[in-house]
């Protein structure tokens, strides 16, 4: 990360040694007609993947936690996309959106929405598992008397959800948002393999511009200033988030019990 900082006040190419250039790689970034484009389409990505992997995840994690029969079995199975690396689920999905040779007879990465939602599908089934076990973790931790009282008072499923499974769970999901935030924000096998950026520069990602800066127009100064940037957002998001949420505090769910 050092490192990165200090390039990103230089100008160099990968061969030689690199020359200071001052502010001139964060004066480029500013004045990048592709960063407001390249910012939206991430800020899009995040929220969009933060709302699908936590909705899916949380119900899912909160199945888990249960005593159904075969559970321990599925929940095995659903953790195994996590094990898989990024770039072999990416080709693997790239190989099923096909157009001609794909489960698909559609090309469904030509389009701006389809090849932004096969993102987010993709990073979903990948990520899910992992924070599907993150809120199973949480949800074995709700005391169990919790809801043995809520049923005597006559709450159903559905009430003892709303009104004691998701509140136990806030801390639970501050974790899970922080680390899907930031995951989101450093996408960039998935987008390099699915769509290039594409199509056009419609899901070129802050990250994927990055790359374009240092691997294809060898300016690795400039291509740091965007990785610093990228370190910032991450982390300012985070902190804000934490802040928000009161997770810093650490008060715990269970006072007064």
């Amino acid at each position: 990360m050092v490192l990165a900082v200090y390039l990103s006040f230089t100008t160099w190419n990968g061969l030689g040694n690199p020359k200071p250039v001052g502010l001139a790689n964060w004066q480029k970034l500013l004045h990048d007609s592709r960063l407001t484009q390249s910012l939206t389409v991430t800020v899009l990505l995040t929220v969009t993947s933060w709302a699908f992997q936590t909705v899916v995840s949380l119900l899912l994690g909160v199945w888990a936690a249960g005593r159904q029969r075969n559970r321990a079995v599925l929940s095995a199975i659903f953790f195994v996309p996590f094990l898989l690396s990024s770039t072999a689920i990416a080709l693997l999905f790239y190989a099923l959106l096909d157009p001609n040779f794909g489960v698909i007879h559609q090309d469904t990465l030509g389009s701006t929405s389809g090849a932004f939602l096969a993102i987010v599908f993709v990073g979903g089934w990948q990520f899910i598992p992992f924070h599907t076990l993150i809120y199973q973790g949480g949800a074995r931790q709700i005391p169990e008397v919790l809801y043995q009282a809520a049923a005597i008072d006559g709450a159903g499923r559905y009430r003892q959800f709303f009104s004691i499974t998701l509140p136990q769970l806030r801390n639970t999901a501050t974790t899970s948002s922080v680390l899907m935030i930031v995951g989101s924000l450093t996408y960039f096998e998935t987008v390099l393999i699915l769509t290039q950026g594409g199509p056009g520069t419609d899901t070129a990602i802050l990250p994927y511009l990055m790359y374009e800066a240092g691997f294809k127009s060898y300016d690795f100064g400039y291509a740091s200033a965007i990785a610093t940037f990228l370190v910032v957002i991450a982390t300012a998001l985070s902190l804000v988030l934490v802040r928000l949420t009161g997770f810093g505090a650490m008060r715990s769910t269970r006072e007064g019990m």
